[in-house]
């Protein structure tokens, strides 16, 4: 490709970009559940930049394109929620879903706010829950949401120590 990759924190101007990409990035997950009626592909503009003020997101761009997302925010009792992972189609399979986790876990956790970083994914989303299992993350509860849907809730121990040197 002859670029590489840069990840930083997402702006207001970036919300379009972002919000086109989740629409194709959720595309295969809504097949796969046979629900296209999902929250990432019904979310607004405003929705979005509200997301966007509210907490932290991250971008990973290739030139000025964004080609990768993930938003986390953290609650009073400080457990990070990380969602929206989303990877552009065509940059799948390379690495940089792991990185942008790495990253939102890194933000989190700076000055010791979050302990701990809890996730989701959908029960037959086996790539998203085998990118979680290797980065740390253990299953911790399921909920059947219908037939078609069970969300599985995974979580891990922020540490520390492994989020000092990259502040």
């Amino acid at each position: 490709m002859g670029m590489s990759v840069t990840i930083s924190e997402a702006s207001d101007t970036d919300a379009e970009q972002i919000l086109k990409l989740q629409y194709l990035c959720y595309q295969s997950e809504a097949e796969l559940y046979g629900d296209y009626s999902i929250e990432p592909l019904t979310q607004t503009l405003d929705s979005l930049k509200a997301e966007l003020a509210a907490g932290s997101v991250l971008v990973a761009r290739l030139g000025t394109e964004v080609v990768a997302s993930v938003r986390g925010t953290v609650d009073t009792a400080a457990t990070a929620r990380i969602g929206k992972l989303i990877v552009h189609p065509r940059m799948q399979r390379h690495g940089l879903g792991g990185r942008l986790l790495e990253a939102i876990e890194r933000r989190l956790a700076e000055g010791g706010v979050a302990k701990r970083f809890e996730l989701f994914s959908g029960h037959r989303s086996e790539s998203n829950l085998q990118l979680y299992r290797k980065h740390g993350y253990a299953p911790v509860s399921t909920q059947r949401v219908d037939d078609r849907l069970t969300v599985v809730t995974l979580s891990k121990d922020a540490q520390a120590e492994a989020y000092v040197a990259s502040a």
